[in-house]
């Protein structure tokens, strides 16, 4: 009798392993296709200072951080202009939250997001200094954004939730010479 019950007990165990593997293979095959982990890069002031430095196309910058609720309402309208701007224009994002949040909230957002454009999280020696170098107006709140020319000339800022059509206006303004030229 025990020989059967260890039989009919080893059979269930088995059958009960196999439908916990298939519903965990259904459930991971549902959830749909793996998102890309977005990665972000830490910067310092001098490695800030390369990345704004003009590309021979205008530079679109957004400064923000996860803890910062407008920086998150704007984003996905932030994600929309990247991908109708992508080619035009270089967008970048540059995040002022901690160094340890690199490998958790930043890339956790941004991949919730489905950021594409790149992204670096800064740590500035000296945050005021950073600050008035980027812009003399710009007081530090967040989020802020600034979009240079294809020169570095500052075409346009905000320091606030960005009013998109304002912004998607400069933008137009600022890439229809490039467009002009293709033509």
């Amino acid at each position: 009798m025990i020989e059967r019950f260890a039989r009919i007990f080893g059979t269930l165990l088995l059958a009960c392993g196999c439908v916990l593997l298939l519903s965990s293979e259904a459930v991971s095959q549902s959830a749909g296709p793996k998102v890309r982990a977005v990665a972000v890069s830490q910067i310092d002031d001098a490695g800030l200072a390369k990345v704004l430095r003009p590309n021979g196309k205008p530079l679109l910058v957004n400064f923000w951080a996860t803890w910062c609720d407008p920086c998150r309402e704007e984003f996905p309208e932030l994600v929309k202009i990247d991908a109708d701007y992508r080619g035009k224009i270089d967008f970048i994002t540059v995040t002022l939250d901690e160094p340890e949040d690199i490998k958790g909230a930043v890339p956790k957002f941004l991949t919730q997001m489905k950021a594409e454009m790149p992204s670096y999280l800064l740590v500035a020696k000296d945050e005021s200094a950073t600050i008035t170098s980027i812009a003399k107006d710009w007081t530090g709140g967040l989020p802020f954004t600034i979009l240079y020319n294809d020169k570095g000339e500052l075409a346009y800022f905000r320091q606030g939730k960005v009013k998109v059509d304002l912004l998607r206006a400069e933008l137009d303004k600022i890439t229809a010479p490039a467009k002009a030229a293709a033509q």
